[in-house]
């Protein structure tokens, strides 16, 4: 004769087992979102600064840099429209240094094929170039040697 002597806990520890155990990969899975969120943040404003500080003289610098951010961020598979490219400081004269940011949007969770749910926070980075000295086509006088140049 068979009764339920002696089982104490055996399938609620198991299921208690196993919720804990999704919500621990659901904690990791966002804590690799944020950290790859910061990564794009931080290669778009990298890519921003370094198209604008190089961009040709004569044409609309500013907006090849955004561009080259925000192409930066499609790229790493980046594509919500709350992203943000934005030049923060300086000027495209020469010894200009200057500053972009980007904020991209980090949702609560990011399943894949599912895509993201809730609202979370905001990944930001910033980089800072300065544009090079010697360039010609630019504002600035271009005789001037050494410090004196750019201080």
């Amino acid at each position: 004769m068979s009764d339920e002597r002696g089982q104490v806990a055996g399938l609620e520890g198991l299921a208690f087992g196993m919720l804990l155990f999704v919500v621990g990969l659901l904690i990791v899975a966002n804590a690799w979102g944020v950290i790859d969120a910061k990564m794009a943040a931080g290669a778009a404003a990298r890519e921003a600064a370094r198209t604008y500080v190089k961009a040709p003289a004569g044409t609309d610098a500013l907006a090849l840099g955004i561009q080259a951010g925000q192409d930066t961020l499609a790229s790493l598979g980046r594509h919500d429209p709350a992203q943000r490219v934005e030049l923060i400081s300086g000027s495209f004269t020469r010894c200009a240094a200057a500053t972009f940011r980007v904020r991209v949007p980090v949702p609560l969770i990011r399943l894949p094929w599912l895509g993201s749910h809730g609202t979370g926070f905001t990944a930001v980075a910033t980089h800072t170039e300065i544009v090079d000295p010697y360039r010609s086509g630019l504002v600035g006088d271009p005789t001037l040697k050494g410090a004196a140049r750019c201080g």
